[in-house]
């Protein structure tokens, strides 16, 4: 069955600085793009970083342990595909929000997860599950 992809808008401050993160360091493939916006494949799902002069408001929730930022928007990966992001965003001296960990090991839900910031100080997270069964559980 084919999941609907999604259309999410971020705001960016630098343009420049969004290219090369999403474009370079993460591997995104560019898209359409103008002097205010570029559009991103992110896995098949249309991503647009817009140019906005102020940033996001920050915001944390306790989870697992870590103080997870709020908003934060992402994908859930393979771990083969979470382990090879990982070693690239090391590799670009990435700076971790929550560096990558498993989240509730033995429960429930088990996962792999890594939070981050983009240029613009917007909040991601990768995460994989080894049983993609796991996704909604409780």
């Amino acid at each position: 069955m084919m999941i609907p992809r999604f259309h999410l808008a971020m705001p960016v401050d630098d343009l420049a600085a969004a290219r090369g993160f999403y474009g370079e360091v993460l591997g995104l493939e560019p898209g359409r793009s103008a002097e205010t916006w570029v559009d991103w494949n992110l896995h098949g799902h249309q991503f647009v970083t817009h140019l906005a002069p102020s940033g996001p408001e920050r915001v944390h929730n306790p989870v697992d342990g870590h103080d997870v930022p709020v908003p934060h928007f992402g994908l859930i990966l393979t771990v083969e595909e979470f382990h090879a992001l990982a070693g690239r965003l090391r590799a670009a001296e990435t700076k971790f929000v929550i560096e990558p960990y498993v989240r509730f090991a033995g429960e429930p839900g088990e996962q792999w997860t890594m939070f981050l910031l983009d240029p613009a100080g917007n909040a991601l997270e990768f995460k994989a599950f080894a049983d993609d069964s796991q996704v909604f559980a409780v």
